[in-house]
């Protein structure tokens, strides 16, 4: 009899075993409650950042695609001039250029080819500007057509155009007079919190007689 209570009481938990058990496992949850949330909150901050860079990456894809697309000017038509702002009504801040990034599916009633241009108008919370594409489809219209506004970014300061002719950046660009394009341009954007720069090189050149 008393061998049976030796026994049983050998296989009990004591109090202190308990309270020592409940305080390891405490101290376990609370690391791992600690990296839980660290990497909640760092998973959060990746995702905010994400979403913020997004519309901007979005943005220089396209004016990437629309420079590096741009269509090599004749004697009558796709100019390149920089001092000219045929859209000003609008917001238009940089010269025309004719791009061949469009899209034709059968569908649409216009060609590949359109005219590009960028422009800055007053944001919805009118706190900055936004920065928007002006498209113009049809270039064989016999009227004049409005171009379709399309949004990119907000919290834009300015955007610029520079052109190198192969040993220097110019400010301005004229085919009429050099007949040719640049072999690059830079596009700085300014923006509310940050200056970024993009440099694309341009394949197309005009052949002359010579």
């Amino acid at each position: 009899m008393n061998l049976t209570k030796t026994v049983e009481s050998r296989c009990a938990f004591t109090l202190l075993e308990i309270l020592i058990a409940i305080a390891v496992f405490a101290i376990v949850l609370a690391a791992i409650n600690t990296v839980f949330y660290s990497a909640l909150r760092l998973r959060n901050r990746t995702m905010a950042s994400l979403e913020e860079s997004a519309p901007m990456d979005h943005a220089l894809a396209i004016i990437r695609r629309d420079l590096a697309n741009i269509v090599a000017p004749n004697r009558t038509n796709y100019p390149l001039q920089s001092t000219i702002i045929s859209q000003s009504q609008l917001g238009q801040i940089t010269p025309d250029l004719y791009t061949a990034a469009g899209q034709i599916d059968g569908l649409v009633p216009w060609g590949d080819v359109q005219k590009i241009s960028y422009g800055l108008v007053p944001s919805a919370n009118g706190a900055s500007r936004d920065l928007i594409r002006l498209v113009t489809h049809n270039l064989l219209a016999t009227t004049t057509e409005t171009p379709e506004q399309q949004w990119l970014i907000s919290g834009v300061k300015n955007i610029a155009f520079h052109y190198f002719d192969g040993a220097q950046w110019a400010d301005v660009w004229d085919t009429t007079t050099q007949s040719n394009l640049p072999t690059a341009i830079k596009v700085d954007l300014d923006l509310t919190n940050t200056l970024m720069h993009m440099v694309v090189a341009l394949d197309t050149q005009v052949r002359t007689n010579q």
